[in-house]
């Protein structure tokens, strides 16, 4: 029993343990703290002298600029906050008129981005998403290399349309399902435990927890797969939409970049790079190619494993009942939207607007028809039993339509329109002003160097920094310069920027790279050592699927050869 007179003991020995720390140790743990107000304040005073020694409008976008790349990197304010300074900023400081200004928050590319939200909360919604995920893995086959192929490039497809992020939390259920009835059919473990020491305020499971080798594939594989498809389409990561926003916006001479070029190029190294990324992780820790090794015995769970493994996803997807009218119109709409913008302007026959219209017509146009469809077409066909003979058949309300404005807006990353903003605001800041122009001639002296060199030190660049920030943040900071060093270098603007954003969705590394990787971390209780080790496989795979592709294949799509006209007149 503790008496009044312990605590007193213990009360005392604390104030003199408080006494003996030292002002260096007080003001390490202050700054510790507190560092993140000391970048928000000390940042921005360490930079006055660029705009106090040379007043130009140039250098004052160069301030606003190395404020935002700082605050960004760090995260000392929330990404969409640090993308909404040039709101105030410019126009203070005589940079852009605040009319400019807000113009860059709101646009094409930003309608684009909004409206591929709303139809991947539609999807979610619906359940559609889920159906598809099972039809395919049930095809595919149960065994432990059968099923995490299936779930990587299901993973990778479902990535493609919706946010990384999401295609990542859906995968999760259905993994720790699959692996939780093989454990209680004595079919292998999904985590271990360490033998560490613990006290009695620690709890056990979650202290020592970690994943069996064979259970860490399964959970990096969403993680992977949900990066590597993001790359497939315009819409599948908000830093396709970034560079098409800053891309567009810096030539806004030249022809943009098309949904169906886009996919022409993308897909093909996106499924080189899961298959060569998941074999990576067959042989690491699964045993591949080597049959005799604990890692290859570990999942042969042989035919009745692979029978309850398809039992668990027959059940999964019996659960669904039969597919509704929800289901069949979202996924009739959804193609349609594809449609609309692979066929807008294909390049190999006429895009569909020029039939309608001869005034240009933007992938926006198609993604907010169909958004204002999903507000008109209801949910449920119970209107047909209005007239029914049975009373209890006839509705008494009317049928929803297939999504509502309170779902969006609960469900909705309503924030990444802001940093998408802020991007394409330093774009604008940075053409009108003159800087990029700057900054691309001093970095054209590189073109002394080979371009494909060139291409494959920016890309590890991108990959590297990309690992310690958000993906769309490091490609706000990066592409901008890359558009006016292309151009001194003499090459297609293109050539340097499109491989380097996609390079900015790859990382792989640490929990707190992408949300993905944070989110497996969490469920799988994977180490960030386990991370380190595991991703540099796929940085590897990426970094030289995308260079050789990009100096090929994309050099052919986007007809690349030659540094367009347009490019130099912008």
């Amino acid at each position: 029993m503790v008496t009044q007179a312990d605590e007193i003991v213990v009360k005392v020995e604390d104030d003199v343990k408080e006494k003996k720390d030292g002002c260096g140790k007080l003001l390490g743990r202050f700054v510790c703290i507190y560092w993140k107000t000391f970048v928000l304040i000390i940042w921005p005073l360490i930079l006055l002298p660029l705009i106090i020694i040379n007043n130009e409008r140039m250098y004052k976008c160069l301030y606003v600029i190395a404020i935002m790349a700082m605050y960004w990197v760090t995260e000392s304010l929330p990404l969409p906050i640090t993308g909404m300074i040039p709101v105030v900023l410019y126009p203070l400081l005589g940079i852009l008129n605040t009319a400019d200004t807000c113009d860059a928050y709101i646009n094409d590319t930003t309608l684009m981005f909004l409206g591929s939200l709303i139809i991947a909360v539609v999807i979610e919604n619906s359940g559609l998403h889920m159906r598809v995920a099972l039809l395919i893995i049930k095809l595919i086959g149960c065994s432990h290399r059968k099923l995490s192929l299936g779930l990587f490039y299901v993973t990778m497809f479902i990535s493609m349309w919706i946010s990384n992020t999401a295609a990542t939390a859906m995968m999760i259920p259905i993994i720790e399902t699959v692996l939780v009835e093989l454990e209680a059919q004595g079919l292998g473990d999904m985590f271990v435990f360490d033998d560490t020491p613990i006290n009695q305020t620690t709890n056990h499971d979650e202290r020592s927890k970690r994943p069996t080798r064979s259970t860490m594939v399964y959970y990096l594989s969403a993680s992977y797969a949900s990066s590597i498809g993001g790359i497939g389409t315009i819409v599948g990561s908000g830093v396709n939409l970034t560079l098409k926003g800053l891309y567009e916006e810096r030539f806004s001479e030249g022809p943009g970049i098309n949904f169906a070029s886009w996919m022409i190029y993308a897909v093909p190294p996106m499924l080189i790079m899961g298959f060569l990324t998941w074999l990576w992780l067959q042989i690491m820790y699964m045993g591949l190619f080597r049959p005799k090794s604990q890692d290859a015995r570990a999942i042969n769970i042989g035919e009745e494993g692979e029978k309850v493994a398809k039992s668990v996803i027959d059940k999964r997807y019996r659960d669904l009942g039969p597919v509704t009218w929800y289901e069949s119109i979202v996924a009739f709409l959804f193609l349609a939207v594809v449609l609309f913008w692979f066929f807008r302007e294909p390049g190999f026959v006429r895009g569909w607007p020029t039939y309608i219209t001869g005034l240009p017509v933007k992938d926006s146009t198609a993604v907010v028809g169909i958004i204002i469809l999903l507000f008109i077409i209801p949910s449920k066909l119970d209107f047909l039993r209005a007239f029914d003979k049975d009373p209890s058949k006839r509705p008494t309300r009317p049928s929803p339509a297939l999504i509502d404005w309170k779902t969006i807006h609960q469900k909705m990353h309503w924030s990444l329109i802001f940093v998408l903003g802020g991007g394409f605001a330093i774009a604008i800041g940075s053409k009108d002003t003159g800087l990029s122009k700057m900054l691309g001639e001093e970095l054209g002296h590189l073109k002394s160097i080979n371009r494909t060199i060139t291409l494959f030190i920016v890309c590890l660049f991108a990959e590297i920094v990309t690992e310690l920030t958000a993906n769309v943040a490091v490609a706000n900071i990066i592409v901008p310069v890359l558009a006016d060093m292309s151009v001194s270098m003499e090459v297609h603007p293109l050539y340097l920027m499109l491989p380097v954003a996609l390079c900015c969705s790859f990382s792989f590394h640490l929990p707190v790279g992408t949300p993905p990787n944070a989110i497996v971390s969490a469920a799988g209780h994977i180490r960030t050592k386990d991370f380190i080790i595991a991703g540099i496989g796929p940085t590897v795979i990426t970094l030289i699927v995308i260079c050789i592709s990009w100096i090929t294949w994309g050099v052919y799509v986007f007809d690349l050869h030659e540094i367009p006209s347009w490019a130099h007149e912008n």
